[in-house]
């Protein structure tokens, strides 16, 4: 019989904090001003971790095949290299990089090439001359960002509709990742289902009232455990800022007509070795999914956290960072052993 193992207490970070209580940043930006193109929302943040990662946002031009111009993509790029191949961070469906706020430092901390990276149509990149948002142009746009930057094999790391785009991104560019770590994944999901064959209008209504704010504080209480009201608040303005740019809107009904991700028949191609990190109380995908995918991956560990719902590397960043670690460091441990003296 298949069982869950348990994630225990941390002890590879023992000085850090749980939820709003975590420890500083050890490494520090150069510069601790918001860039000019973040929304002035910005300043009106109130966890200190969003903010600290806020300063490191930039963007950087990415040229693809749908759009004449070069795309400044919003990420955070790290500020340390490593022998080891980087990691790179996605981030859920209509969110931002902020999302690794709290797991991000802990990573770097830790000595690992961390980059954050929003996914097309989300996040702080630039779409002001709007372009296509559909699975295709996503992974494109990721594609060229990695080949121009990033440039090695990566541990690709998506938690929830994330984790559908790194299976995908997987699928279509092995050279590019390594290693897979999925967190609470949203890989069985038929993309957008009957939101596809809304007309225009009707889409746009509902792109409408997903941006607003008592929808995304209802998310947020249901994607994660424990919060208090005031985190909670702060958590949903966070992860609205993306939205107030002119542009979200037309970009996400876009992905909304497209038909969205789905990536079910992909699962069994994906031939990197997967660690799966799921929360032991989401109420969002359960842990029966989680089951299935480490049944249907060929090449797979899994790990459940407890105490956690639909966000562990926001609610459980400490073990988050370490089951990350761990399986990184025993990969590059059986990668040694089989070199050749």
């Amino acid at each position: 019989m298949l069982t869950f193992t348990a994630c225990p207490a941390p002890t590879l970070f023992p000085n850090c904090k749980t939820q709003t209580q975590r420890r500083r940043f050890t490494i520090q930006a150069a510069d601790n001003k918001f860039p000019s193109f973040l929304p002035k929302e910005m300043e009106q943040i109130k966890d200190p971790f969003a903010r600290k990662l806020a300063t490191r946002i930039e963007r950087l031009p990415a040229n693809v095949s749908f759009s004449e111009n070069s795309i400044m993509s919003s990420c955070v790029k790290p500020l340390i290299q490593s022998k080891q191949n980087p990691v790179v961070l996605l981030h859920g469906f209509d969110s931002s990089c902020l999302e690794w706020r709290y797991t991000f430092p802990l990573l770097e901390e830790a000595g690992l090439e961390t980059w954050a990276v929003d996914i097309l149509g989300w996040g702080f990149s630039n779409l002001e001359r709007l372009c296509s948002c559909d699975v295709e142009s996503k992974r494109e746009h990721f594609y060229q960002l990695w080949k121009s930057y990033i440039k090695r094999p990566m541990t690709l790391v998506g938690p929830s509709l994330g984790a559908a785009v790194a299976v995908d991104f997987a699928v279509n560019h092995p050279e590019a990742v390594e290693n897979h770590v999925l967190i609470d994944a949203s890989v069985y999901a038929e993309g957008t289902g009957n939101l596809a064959k809304l007309p225009r209008a009707a889409a746009n209504a509902g792109v409408s009232l997903l941006k607003s704010f008592p929808l995304r504080l209802y998310i947020i209480f249901l994607a994660s455990k424990g919060v208090s009201f005031s985190t909670s608040l702060d958590w949903t303005n966070i992860g609205s800022l993306h939205c107030l740019y002119p542009w979200w809107k037309d970009a996400t009904v876009n992905f909304m007509i497209s038909g969205g991700y789905n990536v079910s028949g992909q699962i069994d191609q994906v031939k990197q070795k997967t660690l799966i990190i799921w929360g032991e109380d989401d109420q969002i995908i359960s842990n029966k999914i989680a089951v299935r995918l480490h049944c249907e991956l060929p090449n797979t560990i899994i790990r459940q956290i407890p105490d956690c719902g639909h966000l562990p590397h926001v609610e459980k960043p400490d073990s988050v960072a370490r089951l990350i670690l761990e399986f990184m460091q025993d990969n590059c441990q059986k990668k040694a052993q089989v070199v050749p003296m």
